[in-house]
């Protein structure tokens, strides 16, 4: 198999995953100051639903740009890239589909939080054990992938690095 179709281990992907994370908060954090100073929330809990909504967007943006791309800045670090399944770079609407289809990782367990009423302690018990349990279940897609890429149509792979 070429160097370009080899799935980084679930590991490596997981480190990338969580360091995008890491990356995101930065990218929140300005969304939210531009979000509060351009609507003049002055508390934080005014205008709630509206700053989620803009917040996705944002993300949505950030992601399909970066993918679009082929990389995020957290995914040239860990030398990994999305692609098509034909191992060609991926448009923005296949981007955008990836997007919508990665909220796999959170949503289940924040309706699961939501539906039962859980307190901030449960939920994140139970956002971080489906998160594992996700994680986990691309040992059973074909290639190893995470099952919202097979949806999606794309695949994550190993990338060599940029020469400097």
């Amino acid at each position: 198999m070429p160097t370009e179709m080899i799935t980084p281990g679930l590991w490596r992907r997981m480190a990338c995953w969580l360091y995008e994370g890491i990356l995101l908060f930065g990218v929140m954090f300005l969304a939210g100051y531009l979000f509060s100073t351009l609507s003049q929330t002055r508390n934080a809990l005014d205008n709630r639903n509206a700053l989620q909504t803009f917040i996705f967007v944002v993300f949505g943006i950030y992601f399909v740009w970066f993918w679009a791309k082929g990389q995020t800045l957290a995914m040239k670090t860990w030398n990994i890239r999305v692609v098509g399944l034909d191992g060609k770079a991926i448009t923005q609407t296949r981007a955008l589909g990836r997007y919508c289809l990665s909220w796999l990782w959170f949503l289940p367990p924040l309706m699961a939080a939501t539906l039962f009423h859980l307190s901030g302690g449960e939920s994140v018990v139970i956002i971080i054990g489906w998160v594992a349990v996700w994680a986990l279940l691309s040992r059973f897609q074909a290639q190893g992938q995470f099952w919202h890429d097979a949806m999606a149509g794309t695949r994550l792979v190993s990338s060599e690095p940029l020469s400097r």
